[in-house]
């Protein structure tokens, strides 16, 4: 997932709001958690994000999401945020997080994951 960066997202510093980021690192982290599940997904948690360096307006963030972890109804998925400067193409690590996501029925309760076929022959 690819964003650019605009003026709104900034805070008075004149880098990306730390709201703004951690938003779309939980987007992320949904998109690939809903694929993986097929299922309804919520946010359970989120831990160990980490702002490492600033992500200026102009610039572009990819976002990486990758599950690590699956349970019965739960996932962790790691989510990681490159910018990019668009004119030099010089890239950065800007953002870590670890996100809890749940699939979940359609009264909101924790519901089973369901096992690919390729994964049950493992």
């Amino acid at each position: 997932m690819t964003a650019l960066i605009f003026p709104e997202t900034v805070n008075p510093h004149g880098t990306l709001f730390a709201g703004a980021g951690l938003a779309m690192m939980s987007k992320a982290a949904f998109l690939v958690a809903s694929r993986r599940a097929r299922r309804t997904v919520v946010m359970a948690g989120s831990e160990k994000i980490d702002f490492r360096t600033p992500v200026l307006p102009g610039e572009a963030l990819e976002l990486t999401a990758v599950v690590t972890r699956i349970g019965r109804s739960s996932m962790s998925v790691e989510v990681t945020g490159e910018a990019e400067t668009l004119t030099t193409g010089a890239r950065h690590l800007a953002m870590t997080g670890r996100f809890e996501m749940v699939a979940v029925d359609e009264n909101g309760r924790p519901t089973p994951i369901a096992i690919p076929k390729e994964e049950k022959t493992q």
